[in-house]
């Protein structure tokens, strides 16, 4: 018997499994979809309106609430309620260094270059596990207003997220349960929401100037026969509505006399929540002006424009410059779109029309553009819109093997053939002279779940200690799917190269069970890849250690030696329990402990360098 699927919320045939295209914000996300119509369009679950704010809040019970209902938690418990996760995709703490307090939640510090995590309660999470949260919410939503299960999207980016940002938010949607079928720039889903690149016969280049909450980034797009190629991008990732915000709250710290120093992480959110209000208000009318308690937030929307002018300014020096990376003149550019909830201030759209000498694209609600233009994506991906040349993409991720058996990716699956993109690494052994790279293909998180391609050994590398070697190593994919791979040392220059044809022997059934099986095995793999990722750190963090008061026992006390070694033993009990959790907890007191005997350690040497030179 013939199985027929009949879409509940539109009473239609389902003859294809509905693909939907979302917009994973910093401030809030979203999901679209073509609904019978052939139109785009933005899905609105029970009343709970289009925008799912992008935050994340652990209650005492355990309990995961994300969206309006996680955003109540901002003032209340601000430790435990997560926002802006987007900028932490793919990043180490070191990338963050200075924008600490952005977040009212606890960022751990590891002193190397890690990926982030964030503390709420006693867990440790990543961004990708919170990000995975919001994917989730939206994956509810969509399956209880179409009545349908969705397991199949496209998800945007900004066009400068990297390699590491762009696989994390692949992870993220893998473990929400989302075979992602291509991760799509932001610039390009909103020019495809206003019809631009539509027509094969078009030829344009246009600007996308996209101002979000937390993010701010302009592309500049050519468009030819239906292909959109990234002349240029240029931007912010700690620029957006979310510093109007801040300079808002400053202006009424200042105008109420408060102590800013004696605020509670409560008062600030409030301040905060009451300068966005603020902030949307003098949108339509000239005047803010409330009280609460012995506050008065109070703006006019000339003072606010003063207060938000140089940030405007910055960014339209990254207008400037995204022209001179694409060698293009303002007069060049033949449509300018407008993205991200910030655009909606006059003074952002005066300035941006006044800059590029026309006035830009922005009938389209500028929160709904980017997920609207995704969906018009997934419905090109479903085969649906023959008018539209995609370019030949990859069918399978390709890697390389990490510590730990992990893959990792450096060409995703669905980019664009040719393509070309690398990674750093480096040893983890010291005097380590050879480095094994193993190249594997497919989507699992275990190199051993994947189909390995090719093996070889960098050779010459010059005997230093662990961390200190460069390792660049490139994939370059050719249009006849022929990957050479590149590893070279920096330092030394020593090189080596091999030619691969990944995708010899490999049938659609067998990249089809390999597809499924990632999504199928998705939940276990991200969750073996974290308590992998946790092992390695903690086991280097143990080795470094134990080096450390090996050669400078002799700053310590005995007390300090003693209690050190109780840290190290409690982290090699963890290891060997298996808990990620426990073991981030357990690094975490280590590192917290250790800290101060680093820093005795260099103004020691640097006391004694000082020793006996005369100061001019």
């Amino acid at each position: 018997m013939a199985k027929i699927s009949i879409n509940l919320a539109t009473g239609s045939l389902q003859k294809e499994e509905i693909i939907v295209g979302i917009d994973l914000g910093t401030t809030n996300s979203l999901v679209a979809f073509i609904d019978p119509d052939k139109n785009p369009k933005v899905i609105n679950d029970t009343g709970k309106g289009l925008l799912v704010p992008s935050i994340v809040h652990f209650n005492a019970a355990g309990d995961t609430l994300v969206g309006n209902e996680a955003r109540e938690f901002l003032i209340t418990d601000p430790a435990n309620t997560i926002f802006s996760v987007k900028r932490l995709l793919g990043r180490s703490y070191k990338d963050i260094a200075g924008h600490q307090d952005t977040f009212s939640y606890k960022l751990i510090d590891e002193g190397n270059d890690s990926l982030v995590k964030i503390q709420a309660g006693d867990k440790f999470y990543t961004p990708i596990e919170l990000s995975a949260e919001i994917l989730k919410e939206l994956k509810a939503r969509a399956e209880h207003a179409l009545k349908t299960p969705v397991n199949r999207a496209v998800i945007t980016v900004p066009a400068y997220f990297n390699d590491s940002q762009r696989q994390a938010t692949r992870d993220a949607g893998r473990l929400a349960g989302l075979d992602v079928l291509r991760i799509v720039n932001e610039p390009t889903a909103a020019s495809l929401a206003y019809g631009i690149g539509l027509d094969p016969t078009e030829q344009k280049t246009i600007a996308v100037y996209d101002l979000g909450g937390g993010t701010f980034d302009v592309s500049i797009l050519a468009i030819q026969n239906g292909i959109f190629e990234v002349l240029s991008t240029n931007g912010n990732t700690f620029l957006g509505g979310d510093d109007f915000d801040r300079a808002i709250v400053h202006y009424w710290i200042d105008k109420n006399k408060l102590d800013a120093t004696a605020l509670d992480s409560g008062l600030m959110q409030q301040l905060r929540l009451k300068a966005e209000e603020a902030k949307k208000a003098l949108s339509t009318q000239n005047l803010f002006n409330e009280k609460s308690g012995e506050i008065w937030y109070t703006l006019d929307r000339h003072t606010f424009e003063q207060l938000i002018e140089a940030k405007v300014t910055e960014t339209l020096n990254s207008c400037k410059q995204a022209l001179k990376d694409a060698k293009l003149a303002v007069t060049d550019i033949d449509e300018v779109v407008m993205v991200g909830g910030s655009t909606r201030t006059p003074y952002v759209k005066a300035q941006v029309a006044a800059f590029f000498g026309r006035q830009p694209h922005d009938r389209i609600n500028p929160d709904e553009v980017v997920a609207l233009g995704a969906a018009i994506q997934a419905d090109i991906l479903a085969g649906n819109r023959s008018d539209i040349l995609l370019l030949d993409v990859t069918p399978l991720s390709l890697g390389i093997e990490t510590m730990g058996g992990l893959m990792d990716v450096i060409i995703a699956r669905n980019a664009k053939v040719p393509t070309k993109a690398g990674r750093q690494y480096t040893t983890s052994i010291d005097g380590q002279v050879n480095m094994k790279i193993s190249v594997y293909q497919g989507e699992r998180d275990l190199v051993q779940e994947n189909r390995k391609l090719a093996e070889f050994d960098l050779k010459g590398i010059p005997s230093m200690p662990a961390g200190m070697p460069k390792v660049d190593i490139n994939f370059i994919l050719n249009a006849d799917g022929i990957l050479t791979v590149q590893a070279i040392e920096l330092r030394s220059g020593v090189k080596q190269e091999i030619d691969i044809t990944p995708s010899y022997g490999l049938t659609d059934d067998t990249v089809e069970k390999m597809l499924i099986d990632s999504i199928t095995h998705a939940e276990s793999d991200v969750a073996q890849r974290m308590l992998i990722e946790a092992r390695g750190e903690g086991e280097q963090l143990v080795y470094t250690a134990e080096r450390f008061i090996e050669k400078n026992s002799f700053i310590l006390t005995s007390e300090e030696l003693e209690n050190t070694k109780i840290h190290i033993t409690a982290l090699r009990a963890a290891l060997s329990e298996g808990n990620k959790d426990i073991i981030l907890k357990k690094a975490d007191e280590l590192n917290e402990f250790t800290r101060p005997f680093a820093e005795r350690l260099m103004d020691m040497a640097v006391s004694k360098a000082m020793k006996g030179k005369a100061i001019d």
